[in-house]
């Protein structure tokens, strides 16, 4: 999993509750999370769990995907977007669900991309290649 910058997803969020012109009590009250807490996780103190970061989207407003891909839990999307909007859109999944199956769809699509570049290269020089334009077929 990737390194987490706990202070660029601090900022990131400042920068969503000033945009949505919360004060942090607004925000830590519709995220049922305290202050204290919230204020931490602003200044890149705290490093939320998938959890919270759902609570805190949800009280901005905001897709929670945006924090999860923010904070590392996440990759941008890749992939058919239906596919990706139809999870991240799904109400009877918690956002920890979502998060898990977007995660996993993500890295099925990683892998698949691996194995078509292996395969790629794998055809490029292979020299038993029947394809291959200056190749006999064989008999």
């Amino acid at each position: 999993m990737a390194r987490i910058d706990t202070t660029g997803l601090g900022d990131f969020i400042r920068q969503q509750r000033d945009q949505a012109e919360m004060s942090l009590r607004q925000l830590a009250k519709a995220a049922d999370v305290s202050n204290p807490y919230l204020s931490q996780v602003e200044r890149g103190l705290r490093r939320p769990s998938a959890e919270i970061l759902g609570r805190i989207a949800s009280g901005l407003r905001i897709s929670a995907e945006s924090l999860y891909v923010r904070a590392g839990f996440l990759h941008e999307r890749t992939g058919d977007e239906a596919v990706t909007e139809a999870i991240a859109a799904d109400q009877t999944l918690t956002e920890r669900q979502r998060a898990t199956l977007l995660q996993i769809y993500g890295a099925f699509q990683a892998e698949n991309r691996a194995h078509a570049d292996r395969a790629d290269t794998d055809d490029a020089g292979d020299p038993g290649d029947t394809d291959h334009p200056n190749r006999e077929e064989p008999r």
